[in-house]
């Protein structure tokens, strides 16, 4: 499948990183017809300096839900062990964005951690 993400919902998300910023930001991507279009917040998140630590009892029952996206303050958007973890269970597209948080500092993965493209559409 060839991924793609609404620009309005990557500046969201870059803008919610840099709110978030020293600690991670995490959510859960949305998508119809392989448009990601929307993010979720899960209550119960908790962000800190190294790390998301999703509620995954409050993650509804949607299909729609495809994967997740967070935030790497480090500056470098590969996965690690837990994010390869997580990916394998939650879906077929993730996205890591990178301080600075810009349009270009990101990079997405699917559940096997291998990097895929996601085309930024308006």
């Amino acid at each position: 499948m060839t991924w793609k993400i609404r620009r309005k919902v990557l500046r969201l998300i870059m803008e919610s990183a840099k709110s978030s910023y020293p600690d991670e930001f995490g959510a859960f991507l949305r998508a119809k017809h392989g448009i990601i279009y929307e993010i979720v917040l899960l209550p119960g998140t908790l962000s800190g300096g190294r790390s998301v630590i999703y509620n995954l009892i409050a993650k509804p029952i949607d299909f729609t839900i495809v994967g997740s996206v967070h935030s790497h303050p480090s500056g470098f958007p590969i996965p690690s062990g837990a994010d390869r973890e997580m990916f394998a269970r939650t879906g077929d597209v993730h996205i890591i964005v990178a301080h600075p948080f810009t349009m270009d500092s990101w990079m997405a993965y699917n559940r096997d951690s291998e990097q895929i493209e996601v085309k930024v559409i308006d």
